[in-house]
């Protein structure tokens, strides 16, 4: 045993002696490998005022503004504004999900299950829509009509909530600052409240709207829902706060970009959209804004990693015209969205509205302008569930690789 102990002490010795000759030598230890950096869609700065943080700096500022003197040439600003950052943000999410769509929809060469999510947003959805506002218009039953508005309004709620979240998750992966699954689950309930008590609220204060000069109508819900939706938003909102203050403290730190675009999608953009006339004519801006960011991103990806096949370089059109590069590219890829957001939201309704013949007397509003607006806001949310799932491998590969 003394032995035995003798000769471990004297490893023990060696070691050390060895160690100090290398750091005597000059010989460091091999350094630990630093963290990788954050990344950005665009910028620290860029993400943060696109994704959603020019709200905080924008609402105080039409507080400040005479109402009455504004509201009629900013509805006017926005309303030409849509042609540059609204439709093509609507533009933009056809033109990336059917593209390939053949690939996607009919071999399995993203997963079963992705594969029936592209099935049914790209061609059941659309169908059975198409269809409910087709038999609308024959049966000139504009009651019915109404009711796609107020659908409309619920999976535009759906989708503001639901952006919002997505926001977060995209600027916790890029920062590397990932949430826990608890928190997850928090903040996604929360989106699920808020949104609910919005919509039951606006069905509440708001008996019928006007879109092209056909009314659509809220639903009569009973009060004590608002009540019992608002009290679940107020719940999990204080869940939402507490989980994320948590996260901090263990953590250290959290993805705050994606917070603000959380809170400001939920809240701002949703739950208090209506507390000022001139904020609900700026809000559609802002959310589109929110959503060419990551989409811009993702395509500026995808043309980069396409780009690096000749045969991808040489085969396209607009690439022949654009030339072979990314910006070039970008450039083709955004005229396209702004001429196909024109097309779909003005030109063919206007032209359609001239030649098609309906019932003008029971519908005396713009019928096709109605219908198509109503059709692409409804699929939009629908096309968008699909496309920026975490399962989609092109999401993950574009947008994150």
């Amino acid at each position: 045993m003394r032995e035995r102990g003798t000769t471990t002490m004297n490893m023990q010795s060696s070691a050390m002696i060895a160690l100090l000759a290398a750091q005597q030598a000059g010989e460091a230890a091999p350094p630990q490998a630093a963290p990788p950096a954050p990344r950005h869609l665009f910028g620290p700065v860029i993400d943060f005022l696109c994704l959603g943080g020019s709200s905080l700096l924008l609402l105080p500022l039409i507080f400040l503004l005479p109402e009455a003197e504004l509201k009629a040439p900013l509805a006017t600003a926005m309303m030409l504004l849509t042609n540059l950052v609204n439709h093509p943000h609507f533009a933009h999410s056809y033109q990336i999900f059917y593209r390939g769509y053949a690939r996607k929809a009919f071999t399995p060469a993203l997963g079963r299950a992705m594969q029936v999510r592209y099935l049914v947003a790209g061609l059941v959805v659309p169908l059975l829509l198409a269809a409910f506002l087709v038999h609308g218009a024959l049966a000139a039953d504009t009651r019915l009509l109404g009711y796609a508005g107020n659908l409309m309004a619920l999976a535009v709620g759906w989708h503001y909530a639901k952006q919002g979240y997505g926001m977060l998750m995209v600027d916790a992966a890029l920062k590397r600052r990932f949430l826990d699954e608890r928190t997850k689950k928090i903040l996604l309930a929360n989106c699920y409240a808020v949104w609910l008590a919005a919509w039951v609220g606006i069905n509440l204060a708001v008996q019928q709207e006007n879109l092209w000069g056909l009314a659509y109508y809220s639903f009569a819900l009973p009060q004590p829902l608002f009540f019992l939706t608002s009290a679940a938003a107020c719940l999990t909102t204080a869940l939402s706060v507490w989980t994320l203050a948590m996260h901090w403290r263990g953590k250290g730190t959290l993805p705050v970009t994606g917070v603000v675009a959380y809170g400001v999608s939920l809240y701002l953009w949703l739950a208090f959209l209506r507390v000022n006339p001139l904020w609900v004519l700026v809000v559609p801006a802002l959310h589109s804004l929110q959503y060419l960011t990551v989409v811009w991103r993702y395509q500026l990806n995808y043309e980069k990693a396409r780009l690096a096949n000749v045969a991808y370089r040489k085969g396209n059109l607009l690439r022949a015209l654009f030339g072979p590069s990314p910006v070039g590219q970008m450039i083709a890829f955004v005229a396209t969205g702004a001429l196909l957001g024109f097309l779909a939201f003005w030109a063919i309704p206007l032209v359609a509205e001239s030649i098609v013949p309906y019932d003008r007397q029971a519908i005396t509003g713009f019928l096709f302008l109605f219908t198509f607006w109503i059709f692409i806001n409804i699929h939009h949310y629908f096309l968008d569930s699909v496309m920026w799932r975490r399962e989609n491998p092109d999401t993950r590969l574009y947008l994150f690789g």
